[in-house]
């Protein structure tokens, strides 16, 4: 059965490719596995029958037959369970690349996605750039302890594996902030991630959501 995921009608990231169901095409592209998309409006997203697949009204699910999923992180990792491509096969790097996937969701991403929250929201605040201050250096301790692991490999932990999927995706957040660049290997890291077969298709297949939604 093709699984089905949601996504932004509209996506507010201006097709850049940052919305979490990114994770979600990419894994399933890597893993050479068809699937189809059911766009949903903000307002749809709050209403009982999202509801009952996603309970905090976002994005993206996951739908298999019986099985429903939500969280991209819980996806991405059905995914790379059940479809080759995506996990090792020997035992203890497949741990490490799980590991990955926590890092990736649990240390890297919550200053950066803060970060992109207060640009947003606390602009206007007498503390904001103070908080602004801490949320980048906190960014800058994690990409520096990211760089010292990475050195000069290509991948994380050997092979690509879903936790340079996760990890890529959120640094792909940092692009434009002049921060990525401060770390030349780490730029290259992303680069080599976007140059993958799997990832152009998957960007490509949302930037279409996004060009018709801006066109229509």
């Amino acid at each position: 059965m093709t699984p089905i995921i949601t996504a932004f009608e509209r996506s507010p990231d201006g097709g850049k490719g940052l919305a979490r169901d990114m994770h979600v095409r990419w894994a399933l592209e890597e893993a050479g596995q068809p699937y189809d998309v059911r766009l949903l409006s903000f307002k749809a997203m709050k209403e009982p029958e999202h509801l009952a697949l996603h309970p905090f009204g976002q994005i993206p699910t996951y739908e298999e037959g019986d099985l429903a999923l939500f969280e991209s992180g819980a996806i991405v990792f059905h995914i790379a369970e059940r479809h080759a491509g995506l996990l090792p096969d020997d035992a203890n790097a497949r741990a490490r690349a799980i590991t990955w996937m926590f890092a990736a969701l649990n240390t890297m991403e919550p200053p950066i996605f803060d970060r992109d929250l207060a640009k947003v929201l606390d602009r206007d605040e007498p503390w904001y750039e103070q908080r602004l201050s801490a949320l980048e250096d906190s960014i800058r301790k994690r990409l520096s302890d990211l760089s010292s692991r990475l050195g000069d490999a290509d991948w994380l932990d050997g092979a690509f594996s879903a936790g340079d999927l996760l990890m890529v995706t959120v640094l792909r957040r940092l692009q434009g902030s002049g921060m990525l660049e401060e770390y030349p290997n780490l730029s290259a890291y992303v680069a080599r991630g976007e140059a993958r077969p799997a990832f152009k298709r998957a960007f490509d297949a949302q930037l279409a959501v996004f060009t018709a939604a801006s066109t229509g």
